[in-house]
């Protein structure tokens, strides 16, 4: 599977799909009839259909994105859409946890 390809399942960007790719080792070849060397294929390994299965935005439309949103209820929407499952699941425990005024204080922005 060519890093598009993949950007294209997922909802990432190329280049983030490329930065995984080196981060992660993941086992690539180079692109038949390619000039360059630089174009690669990725081999679908468990540790790939495990980031696949993981990737968050799978079935999220570009279109739900609201770039003129700068509201901070917007941002924050917008956020915690990006954010992948775990990191969902573990910010709801911190805010079920400590509450709004715990996670304020944590940020330093807590208003005495």
């Amino acid at each position: 599977m060519t890093p598009e390809e993949l950007a294209m399942i997922t909802g990432y960007s190329r280049q983030t799909i490329n930065k995984w790719v080196r981060k992660e080792s993941w086992l690539t070849s180079q692109k038949p009839g390619v000039q360059g060397g630089k174009a690669r294929l990725i081999h679908v390994d468990e540790r790939v259909r495990d980031f696949i299965n993981s990737a968050k935005r799978v079935s999220e439309k570009l279109s739900s994105y609201h770039v003129n949103d700068t509201s901070l209820e917007g941002l924050l929407l917008n956020s915690m859409k990006q954010m992948s499952i775990s990191e969902q699941e573990k910010m709801s425990a911190l805010i079920l946890r400590e509450g709004i005024a715990g996670v304020l204080k944590r940020l330093g922005i807590r208003d005495e």
